[in-house]
């Protein structure tokens, strides 16, 4: 997020007389709007649209009943990961992601499996492995999670965010030290080919839309990784926006990643109204402005790349309520970060989002 906020507003918002007043009317000014009319999502979209979920948000009837009239695809939000699923070097754990599973295949919702690969997680158990016995069980791992859910995901994210956090080059991890930079996610892709021949996989990124430099390398490994064979199936822009951005940037972002031809997955869209690190003094109407504008630019340049290239188009969770950015010191219970309210009811964006889908 931003943090170039000039001194005199972190000045300012030190004085706590003017904070609170300021922060009174806030609140005085900007209660929060009526419900508003939308149709189902999933009812106006030429695509699939789709949700983040926790296997425990499938014993909330609410919960249920919103997924079931909104969205016909869903993404394990955490369960997927190595981190649920790979307890030991011999004990694979696999009861949420199979609940998961059966419940969108109860409802008829496609699955989209998240993720195989992922920098952040593996390194403790796979610290074990000597040189000869890691490249065996990265495959190894891969052949049983993709194996065991082909047929019922139709994708998977197979590389999830390979490029570096400030976007100059790629991340160092445990994964590209022992098989290499490219190497680790070329050798994913194949492994994961081979486990499941029909599955779209994706290789999926953060931050592309809001650091320009990131996107750009991103594109450039895309196009390495494709020379080089690796079966990418489609690309993944988390789009977790931050909403002061300038106008255009999103719309570049999804232009040139069409330009490869392949699906693009919108795949953990939140859009957050909080600046972090420093004085605010927008209103919060003024945030919720920002908040349209940019997420209106995401769905309005999505819409725009060819019908066949439109994979989905996914909220990282469904009401406010549900989402990572609303849990625990992070949630002061005031951001809006999504397309439902705490109560499940949709807001303006999503009237207008459903607009933009209809083609309105």
């Amino acid at each position: 997020m931003r943090s170039d906020a000039p001194l005199s507003r972190r000045t300012l918002l030190a004085a706590p007389f003017v904070a609170g007043a300021l922060a009174a009317c806030d609140r005085f000014a900007t209660a929060e709007p009526a419900p508003v009319a939308a149709p189902p999502l999933k009812s106006v979209a030429a695509f699939p649209i789709g949700s983040a979920v926790m296997a425990g948000q499938l014993d909330d009837p609410a919960w249920v009943a919103l997924a079931r009239r909104e969205v016909n695809q869903l993404t394990p939000e955490w369960e997927m990961k190595m981190e649920y699923i790979l307890q030991s070097p011999d004990r694979l754990t696999f009861d949420a992601p199979d609940r998961i599973a059966e419940a969108c295949h109860a409802s008829g919702a496609r699955l989209h499996g998240h993720a195989l690969i992922w920098y952040s997680q593996g390194e403790q158990v796979f610290s074990g492995f000597d040189r000869t016995h890691f490249p065996r069980a990265f495959d190894r791992y891969i052949a049983e999670v993709a194996g065991r859910y082909r047929g019922k995901v139709v994708s998977w994210d197979v590389v999830n965010e390979p490029i570096a956090e400030d976007g100059n080059g790629l991340r160092d991890s445990h994964w590209s030290r022992a098989l290499g930079a490219d190497g680790y996610m070329i050798r994913a892709f194949e492994q994961t080919k081979l486990a499941d021949p029909e599955a779209v996989l994706f290789l999926n990124e953060y931050n592309l839309e809001n650091n320009p430099t990131k996107g750009a390398t991103f594109l450039r490994t895309v196009e390495r990784l494709l020379k080089a064979g690796a079966p990418i199936g489609g690309l993944g822009t988390q789009s977790h926006l931050d909403i002061e951005i300038p106008a255009g940037q999103i719309t570049t972002l999804i232009r040139e990643l069409g330009g490869f031809g392949l699906p693009v997955h919108v795949s953990e869209l939140d859009a957050s109204l909080r600046r972090e690190g420093v004085g605010d003094l927008r209103s919060r109407t003024q945030r919720l402005e920002q908040q349209r504008g940019r997420v209106i630019e995401l769905a309005e340049a999505f819409m725009a790349l060819p019908e066949h290239q439109r994979f989905a188009f996914t909220a990282w969770g469904l009401r406010d309520s549900d989402s990572w950015l609303r849990r625990g010191d992070r949630d002061d219970g005031q951001d809006q970060p999504l397309l439902f309210d705490d109560a499940g009811q949709p807001k303006p964006l999503t009237a207008a989002l459903a607009g933009v889908f209809a083609g309105r």
